[in-house]
């Protein structure tokens, strides 16, 4: 099973911290903004000064910016980066897929995206992964990945069950599921039969790492 760092990419400290602790992929949320690809989870609010989530709602300017191109600097010779891309601004894909393409030639880095007509902005050796979130978004993986075998999936843990993981992985060998942030959590994964789960929570993706070893 691998394990991956949800959002832990968003900041360079807490990539090298992930990477330091021998996770297989860092997960970074990339958006798209004025002409920047910015790393953040907080979503913007078109032209107005705010960023929010569940969370709350913050000044665009009491946020540290971090962008893409100095994540991938961090990154330096590693290839565990997996790019999240958020939102649908037209402008995104082409554009990361222009920086690793410059920064990144021969490095298999991920991206994964709950909107799929992005990813045909990306070539080898980059790694494709479709996401999906909703009941309608599973319906629609599966008849793609019966179509065509892809890279990898990631799904919503509560709409996975053994026998949907098994169908996937007749188009995919990488069935990916979250959010895995506690020990029950992961003892589902497992249950499932997944092939990665994506958590927050360092002390379960240290589990998953010490458990292979």
């Amino acid at each position: 099973m691998l394990a991956v760092a949800h959002r832990r990419g968003n900041t360079v400290a807490g990539l090298r911290d992930a990477l330091a602790a021998g996770v297989d992929l860092v997960e970074a949320d990339v958006h798209a903004y004025r002409g920047r690809l910015e790393v953040r989870h907080l979503r913007s609010t078109g032209g107005l000064p705010w960023l929010w989530d569940r969370e709350g709602v913050v000044h665009r300017r009491s946020h540290a910016h971090l962008e893409l191109a100095e994540l991938v600097t961090a990154l330096g010779e590693d290839h565990r980066l997996m790019i999240d891309l958020k939102g649908v601004h037209p402008g995104l894909a082409p554009s990361v897929a222009r920086l690793l393409l410059e920064a990144t030639p021969d490095r298999r880095l991920t991206v994964c995206t709950k909107s799929w007509w992005m990813l045909d902005a990306f070539d080898v050796p980059v790694r494709q992964v479709l996401s999906a979130a909703t009941r309608r978004g599973v319906s629609r993986l599966r008849t793609r990945v019966a179509r065509a075998p892809v890279h990898g999936v990631s799904v919503r843990r509560s709409l996975l069950t053994p026998s949907l993981v098994e169908e996937l992985h007749r188009g995919t060998d990488l069935v990916m599921t979250w959010p895995v942030d506690t020990p029950e959590a992961l003892a589902d994964a497992r249950r499932l039969g997944v092939d990665a789960v994506i958590s927050k929570d360092m002390d379960v993706l240290r589990q998953v790492v010490a458990g292979r070893a």
